[in-house]
């Protein structure tokens, strides 16, 4: 029944050979699955520019502009920094591997563990915003709207179970209708400022001198206008699912996304100030400027829609982003021993599958801490994605001068200027944000720890298994087989045939309780009629408890072994259901036993299984 469940929604298992061509993604599909993120935060990246101006006076908002090149200044710096990383770190990590190679392993688990948080954010702020997209269109569902986030979720979660390529393919519709309505917008608004149809309608000129205006206000607008560049990191932790050439496809998709993202940044920023909009109760900015765009008319209203349509939808798959780039990042950081092995394990669609499901449990319980509120979500993300944003910049200069010696400045200049703008960014988070992103800080401290401690675990365990010279072979003079017995029965008798077959002597052993005396004497009879050779041992004790005798008992079979120079094995009888659900009706106590006993280093735990046919 589960298998069944599991291939309905999953899909069958993929063969290991064809993780090859046939199961990567080419450029058109992985812009749709990689650039979601970052495309879907021009919705409400330039609206947090006006937002922060327009707290003052509506004069400032002519001050979006200048601080949109600034925003664009910056991507460029990103878009050919990332590029960079690419090609020199093929097997993907992004900013954790640059910091960790460059800098230090710590700094590197802080830019690590920065983006596993952002990426869990990003699912959490985009579902929350698809569904708050979904409830504006139908009013009736808005007390649903938690329910609705996390609905997306766990279907963002199947479908990227399903496979990388699959996923990819079910995005393409949804990211390229943005694409193309968002552009054809832009167009039509230059096109009819060109014609004379789009009225000049700006609240202030160019220039226009701002009364009360501050530095720190820009400051503020500038970091709020830099939420659109989220997600521009994502292709470089996720190389390894590209087609070959690998870099090459996976450079040229960074560029083609970070050209479309600063287009549509540009012109949504410079048509706002040419229109003259402000933010309006209930209506966002970018669907006051599609309704001026495309007027009243039968073709308007129905783009008007087709386009609010294509936002709702890339608000909602932009979590698809996270989904490829945390399992991608966690396998790396699990190959560098500071994550679980399990990471790198990959599903039977050839997806890091621990990852994926880690990371949708992590963005639902993001959502339900803070009720889907993406207002609260939001200056978390920012400062989570700007950290790292900052390390690997930094990681990237000290890579170069590693690499160029003396004339590094020409190939670090970007990342100079990148690190720059991104560090500001962060003083300006702390210094008028604190409020919001104080939990940031020690969610970092408890993963770094975290990861510190599962590094020094498998260091330890790796010393403790390294052969080395001077290690001596030991040769025993026996084996003793202690079985386990609560009841004469067939698996018993199973159990106790086989120990013979292994063991130099057999013992047996049986505990009774005050509860069950009489029927234990029935049990010690009967095994002497079967077994009249072999020591049947009856431990009597007064508690309900028969994993503490036990372990005792074994324990003082295990030091008499010792001295005669013998193994110790263990015994444990079980039957196993035909069913896998019936497994509930029984009380497993052999599982308790082999729980308890496996701590026990001078013996050897093993399971005598006798399969039920009905």
């Amino acid at each position: 029944m589960f298998r069944k469940l599991k291939y309905t929604f999953i899909g069958r298992p993929l063969k290991s050979l064809t993780d090859g061509e046939g199961g990567l993604l080419g450029k058109l599909q992985a812009l749709a699955m990689l650039s979601s993120d970052a495309l879907s935060s021009i919705a409400y990246g330039p609206e947090q520019v006006i937002l922060v101006l327009v707290s003052l006076s509506p004069l400032a908002i002519w001050w979006s502009l200048p601080i949109g090149i600034f925003v664009l200044l910056l991507l460029a710096s990103l878009t050919i920094s990332y590029r960079q990383i690419i090609h020199a770190y093929p097997q993907g990590g992004g900013a954790y591997m640059v910091t960790r190679e460059n800098l230090s392993p710590e700094l590197g688990l802080i830019a690590g563990g920065s983006l596993l948080v952002d990426y869990m954010l990003t699912v959490a702020v985009s579902v929350a915003s698809g569904a708050d997209a979904i409830t504006a269109a139908i009013p009736a569902l808005h007390p649903y709207n938690l329910h609705i986030s996390i609905f997306l979720v766990c279907l963002l979660m199947l479908l990227n179970l399903r496979g990388l390529k699959e996923s990819a393919s079910s995005l393409m519709i949804p990211v390229y209708l943005f694409i193309f309505s968002t552009v054809f917008l832009l167009l039509y608004g230059v096109f009819q400022l060109f014609t004379g149809s789009l009225n000049y309608q700006a609240t202030s000129t160019i220039g226009q001198t701002v009364p009360s205006l501050s530095i720190v206000l820009l400051l503020r607008a500038f970091t709020s206008g830099s939420a659109s560049l989220t997600g521009v990191e994502a292709i470089s932790n996720a190389v390894p699912f590209f087609k070959t050439p690998k870099e090459k496809n996976a450079a040229q998709t960074l560029t083609i996304m970070s050209l479309i993202l600063g287009f549509l940044f540009a012109g949504i920023t410079f048509l706002n100030y040419w229109m003259g909009i402000t933010p309006q109760h209930g209506e966002t900015i970018l669907s006051q400027m599609a309704k001026g765009i495309l007027g009243d008319s039968f073709f308007g209203h129905a783009s008007y829609y087709l386009f609010q349509f294509s936002t709702a939808l890339i608000l909602a798959v932009a979590a698809n982003t996270g989904f490829s780039a945390f399992p991608m990042l966690s396998y790396n950081m699990a190959k560098n021993k500071y994550m679980p092995h399990l990471f790198m394990e990959k599903g039977d669609r050839l997806g890091y599958s621990n990852g994926i499901l880690t990371l949708a449990f992590g963005a639902m319980i993001l959502l339900l801490i803070f009720n889907g509120n993406t207002e609260r979500l939001i200056p978390l993300y920012t400062i989570g994605v700007f950290v790292p944003f900052a390390l690997s910049q930094t990681g990237m200069i000290r890579h170069w001068k590693k690499e160029k010696g003396a004339n590094f400045l020409k190939s670090a200049f970007a990342n100079i200027l990148g690190a720059i703008i991104c560090y500001a960014i962060v003083l300006i988070l702390l210094l008028f944000r604190l409020g919001d992103i104080w939990p940031f800080f020690p969610i970092i401290l408890v993963l770094t720890f975290l990861f510190l401690s599962i590094h020094n675990h498998y260091q330890k365990v790796a010393k403790q298994l390294r052969l080395y010279e001077g290690i001596e072979k030991r040769t025993y003079d026996g084996n003793l087989v202690l079985v386990l017995v609560g009841n004469v029965t067939r698996v018993s008798i199973g159990a106790i045939n086989y120990a013979q077959s292994i063991g130099d002597e057999v013992l047996a052993m049986h505990i009774s309780t005050k509860e069950t005396a009489e029927k234990d004497q029935e049990i010690l009879q009967e095994f002497a009629d079967y077994f009249p050779n072999i020591t049947l041992k009856n431990i009597n004790t007064s508690y309900r408890d028969i994993i503490t005798p036990s372990v005792k008992y074994v324990k003082r079979i295990a030091q008499e072994a010792k001295q005669k120079n013998y193994t110790v094995t263990v015994l444990v009888p079980q039957f196993i259901p035909n069913k896998p659900w019936q497994n509930i009706l029984h009380n497993q106590m052999s599982l308790k036993l082999k729980y308890a006993l496996r701590w026990h280093e001078d013996v050897v735990v093993a399971s005598y299984s006798y399969h039920l046919k009905e």
